[in-house]
């Protein structure tokens, strides 16, 4: 099963300093029909302006990995770590028993991140948090493991029988995938457009919501930056 999942069609939430949009309920935009997809939870379209940003604040229970599309973010914890995670480049937070954490814009020019939040395995257990580089070149036209729950992949750990991935393809391009089945899928473009198994469009920021058995073709039509996270 394939959901497609406009942009225009998000939650939304603005104020002075953050331009957001939901794919899923979160804070005060409630659907009941987009309460996660499988193990994920949330994912959050965010635009952060210069030199503001979420202050310190707890979370628990939740594998939280933020991908950063342009700008930088610098994060700050009370484990005591402090990062700044540029475009392209990946954060991962596992909240495990609690933790507190800031997420601030420092720079000069507006922040636009990827916010994902994916159930544990297990509660409990040491928080923790680390970031990783993935320049865009080693993932042109094939998947790229930014974040797993299994070791051998050598991504940023999570703390669930998941996986982020993370691709681009050219004008012309085409990359495949298959959803298992039994697993769901969420698939994003951060950026460009593509065309999914010969039929939709999907433009920038676009949603798709996949239910496994489901072989995905995705053929580029303008050069794409696409993220995707399967999980059980």
């Amino acid at each position: 099963m394939i959901d497609i999942r406009r942009f225009d069609g998000l939650g939304t939430f603005r104020n002075e300093w953050l331009d957001a949009h939901y794919h899923f309920s979160f804070s005060q935009y409630y659907d009941p029909s987009r309460m996660g997809h499988g193990k994920l939870r949330v994912w959050n379209d965010d635009k952060v302006r210069p030199q503001t940003g979420f202050p310190p604040h707890g979370h628990r229970d939740m594998e939280i990995i933020t991908y950063v599309r342009s700008g930088a973010i610098t994060h700050q914890d009370s484990m005591g770590n402090k990062g700044r995670t540029e475009a392209g480049d990946v954060q991962v937070m596992s909240a495990g028993r609690g933790v507190q954490h800031s997420e601030w814009n420092a720079e000069d020019e507006e922040t636009t991140l990827f916010q994902i939040w994916i159930e544990p395995a297990e509660a409990g257990g040491a928080p923790g948090w680390g970031a990783q580089k993935f320049p865009k070149a080693d993932r042109s036209g094939s998947w790229a493991t930014l974040a797993s729950g299994d070791a051998s992949d050598k991504a940023l750990p999570i703390r669930q029988d998941a996986k982020v991935l993370g691709a681009t393809v050219k004008d012309g391009e085409t990359l495949e995938y298959c959803v298992s089945a039994g697993r769901h899928a969420y698939l994003v473009l951060a950026d460009g457009s593509v065309r999914l198994n010969d039929g939709e469009t999907l433009n920038a920021r676009d949603g798709v919501a996949i239910t496994g058995p489901e072989k995905l073709t995705i053929k580029g039509v303008a050069n794409a930056e696409i993220v995707l996270v399967d999980t059980i």
